[in-house]
């Protein structure tokens, strides 16, 4: 098929929309459903991100995209009980690729909430299986198994977008987009993330062990298919905080480092004991997790609204509580897309237990970023490379 006809563009009334191929058949082929413009724009970006994690770390990847960027990433480790039991599939059978998945999507699950998934190999029935108990609009994969396909095929009432591309496909060097009118041209990012883009260390701290390494080189690719300004901070195999978009640096270092701060308050005694109401929607249980660990819990507590969430009403988790158990939250990486100018940055992942990083370097003020840096005992790794993607 060389053209693909869509509903409308990113807004109802932006039409006529289509996705087509001056030369050649598109790459993919849509089995169920009917994708939109959005769609396909994180459908083509997830799965480029799960092709380079796949290829950098030898382990399924796959990834939970929202709005062109990812809400999360991961490649396919085994899970702890304790993540079993945040990403809710304590009671499911999990292979490597369904590991992914629970891994990306329950990083950041309210961000995630109608994603559009990319998985870096055929999907299985473990997978599908996932896939089935969530809110999201499609999927795209190498290819499914019949049973995953048939799982898929009845989600949204047979209109679930299911896409199967092309592994051997190879888009042109040169890429182009129009904006107001305008045609853009450029050489496609085809830059190599790997080991040796992390060997440039430049802090007192030179240790990188192998965990390191990979977990940094997740968050560069994270980071390759993220709007900028962007950070991700990466821990255990996948992203655990993604700043993505935002105007400043230290901006973004703190949305993320926010992101990872929740994610790891996910897995205290406090939110792991919280007994929800039976019935409850899993939507809104996440939010009501989100809420406990912030300090919008005193609202729900003065309103007698915890009633309608919880089954016993949790104890405040105090603002020092929070703070002796996010101490706890080490070996974090860091991975930026652009330099840091400011040792602030450094000062705020410091507090999201970040011990390694990998930015570009190049700042006038990188003597101070490495002062500060070695302040804490992080090491940091410039790479040379700007990761910037629009």
């Amino acid at each position: 098929m060389k053209e693909l006809e869509l509903k409308y563009g990113c807004n109802p009334n932006q039409k006529p929309s289509r996705v087509f191929m001056e030369n050649g058949e598109l790459p993919f082929t849509v089995l169920c459903g009917k994708p939109g413009y959005i769609n396909l724009l994180d459908a083509l970006n997830g799965w480029q991100l799960v092709k380079e994690l796949k290829a950098a770390t030898g382990l399924p990847a796959a990834t939970s995209f929202k709005h062109v960027s990812p809400a999360g990433a991961a490649v396919g480790l085994p899970l702890s009980d304790t993540l079993k039991k945040i990403y809710f599939v304590d009671d499911v059978e999990l292979t490597p690729l369904a590991n992914a998945y629970a891994r990306a999507r329950g990083a950041d699950r309210m961000s995630s909430f109608g994603d559009f998934i990319a998985l870096s190999d055929e999907c299985d029935k473990a997978t599908a299986l996932l896939i089935k108990k969530e809110v999201s609009d499609g999927v795209i994969a190498p290819g499914y198994s019949d049973e995953a396909l048939e799982i898929l095929k009845a989600k949204k009432n047979g209109n679930y977008n299911i896409i199967k591309i092309d592994t051997d496909y190879s888009p042109a060097e040169i890429e182009r987009k129009q904006v107001f009118g305008v045609t853009f041209e450029q050489g496609r990012n085809e830059l190599d993330i790997n080991d040796e883009l992390l060997s440039n260390v430049v802090t007192a701290n030179k240790t990188l062990s192998d965990e390191a390494k990979r977990d940094l080189k997740i968050a560069l690719i994270t980071l390759k298919y993220t709007q900028s300004n962007s950070v991700c901070y990466a821990k255990d195999g996948q992203a655990i905080g993604i700043g993505a978009g935002q105007q400043s640096r230290i901006h973004c270092t703190r949305l993320a480092g926010n992101k990872a701060d929740n994610w790891w308050l996910r897995q205290s005694p406090q939110v792991l004991s919280l007994q929800f109401v039976d019935g409850i929607r899993r939507a809104d249980r996440d939010n009501a997790i989100d809420v406990y660990i912030s300090d919008e819990y005193m609202d729900v507590l003065a309103d007698g609204a915890w009633e309608k969430i919880f089954k016993v009403k949790p104890e405040v988790f105090t603002r020092e509580q929070k703070r002796e158990w996010l101490d706890e939250n080490t070996e974090v990486a860091l991975g930026s897309d652009a330099f840091f100018p400011f040792g602030d940055n450094i000062e705020r992942a410091h507090k999201s237990g970040v011990t390694v990083i990998a930015q570009p370097g190049g700042s006038i003020r990188d003597d101070n970023v490495i002062e500060t840096c070695d302040k804490f005992g992080i090491a940091m790794a410039f790479t040379g490379i700007r990761l910037f993607h629009h």
